[in-house]
């Protein structure tokens, strides 16, 4: 099972398995939704998603017609989306506290993809904090 939880530990959901390896998206919709060059994600049944915490909690933003993204509402964090026609979920792997295995599969949308983000593969890299 994969257990994720937001920044303030409001909201949590739970899921039992998933249905795609995780993928970074680096469309310019998830850019502005995360504040980020690409968002983690993969997919699950809707059948194996819950919200373990604050489910009623949960606030959303239909960001293209008939898809959610779901956050929470006291600190932000992006928790999943949601194709509200569509048997799966997407997960935002970035709240992800235990239970998921794997690397990242593939990388889409990378024609929205910052210079920046392109660099940082080659930049140094520190186990901690830089000072």
């Amino acid at each position: 099972m994969i257990k994720a939880s937001c920044l303030c530990g409001a909201v949590a959901w739970e899921v039992d398995a998933l249905t795609t390896p995780l993928g970074n998206c680096h469309c310019r919709t998830c850019q502005k939704a995360h504040s980020a060059p690409f968002a983690t994600t993969a997919r699950a049944r809707r059948s194996d998603f819950r919200w373990a915490n604050g489910g009623d909690h949960v606030a959303h933003y239909e960001s293209s017609p008939g898809k959610l993204r779901h956050f929470c509402p006291t600190c932000g964090s992006q928790m999943m989306a949601e194709w509200i026609d569509q048997d799966e979920v997407i997960l935002r792997i970035g709240v992800v506290d235990e239970g998921l295995e794997g690397d990242v599969a593939v990388n889409i949308w990378t024609s929205h993809s910052p210079a920046y983000a392109k660099s940082s593969a080659t930049a140094p890299s520190f186990p901690e904090g830089f000072k």
